[in-house]
């Protein structure tokens, strides 16, 4: 009879509306991150998988469900906006090279780690690092696992060491712990053997804290010589990632000439606090996602696309 359906009709509409409702919610990013308890950060840990068809109901549920802690977690940390959630990271990586006019001599001849400002992708994200090490603050790691935003960190030993232990619970979130020296010196004034010194020591120290030697280092203030990347190759090191753009709590700094962001660009901060800044982290990344954020962009985890 017409305007009436038997229990496989109404199942097959139940399937199609569920099926609906979870292209809906993938596509406005519904990776969300819970009220109370810290999760590891977006881009750090495997997804949902889809269920099969007679599931589809449910799985659409728990996703709008995720969608809805994902705006009460950007209401509650002061965003106007719910940050985009970054796309699935490619599977063939882009091919990083040295950035023009950031070679030193010998880069290719001696297979020397690249220094580069801009990861080559038309996605549009941007990548968020934090240097140092300074500040300490436990609302910045509930604030990014609440709202599943991805980072990586380079860390200076001599800022680190009062507090291991937030930097151990920093990795258990899924955030890469990488190399920033020892004791954050200017590296092209010192010899090889200094510079070797510098970043395989703290190699070898975040190796015994956090149990992996790390494949990225950044040089403090970005200065480096030829030495200074046949020390990092030496030790280890793979990619010598810098900066396009710099988050600060009120405004943001650029390296090009058009003062914005671009795809890929990777973007640097500290560990700072009110001591520094007239704000703290959580305060900084307010201004940063909501920049973004308004730009249309998402932030994506860098080790992702390396």
């Amino acid at each position: 009879m017409k305007g009436t359906r038997g229990p496989a009709g109404r199942q097959a509409a139940v399937r199609v509306a569920a099926a609906a409702l979870v292209a809906a919610a993938l596509a406005t990013g519904c990776a969300a991150g819970g009220d109370d308890a810290v999760k590891p950060a977006s881009g750090q840990q495997q997804g949902l998988n889809a269920p099969p068809a007679r599931a589809l109901d449910a799985y659409a549920t728990q996703l709008k469900a995720q969608q809805a802690q994902r705006v009460a977690a950007a209401r509650r940390w002061g965003l106007p906006k719910v940050p985009l959630a970054a796309p699935r990271p490619p599977v063939k990586k882009p091919t990083i090279r040295a950035r023009k006019g950031f070679e030193v001599d010998g880069q290719t001849e001696l297979g020397l780690p690249p220094v580069f400002t801009t990861i080559p992708t038309k996605d549009k994200v941007v990548f968020l690092t934090i240097d140092d090490g300074a500040e300490k603050d436990p609302r910045f790691l509930r604030m990014m696992s609440d709202l599943r935003i991805p980072y990586t960190a380079f860390l200076t030993d001599a800022e680190v060491r009062p507090q291991y232990d937030y930097f151990k619970k920093m990795q258990t979130l899924g955030v890469t712990l990488n190399n920033h020296t020892l004791t954050h010196p200017y590296l092209p004034g010192l010899s090889y053997a200094r510079q070797k010194h510098e970043i395989c020591g703290m190699q070898d120290l975040i190796e015994k804290k956090y149990g992996k030697r790390p494949t990225l280092f950044r040089p403090p203030f970005g200065n480096y010589n030829q030495d200074t990347l046949k020390a990092a190759k030496a030790c280890g090191i793979k990619y010598a990632p810098i900066w396009n753009a710099e988050a600060f709590v009120g405004r943001m700094d650029y390296r090009e000439w058009d003062r914005d962001i671009h795809p890929g660009d990777i973007v640097l901060t500290h560990f700072r606090g009110r001591e520094d800044w007239k704000g703290t982290m959580p305060d900084m990344i307010r201004t940063f996602l909501k920049y973004v954020t308004d730009k249309g962009y998402a932030v994506a985890r860098l080790e992702d696309y390396l």
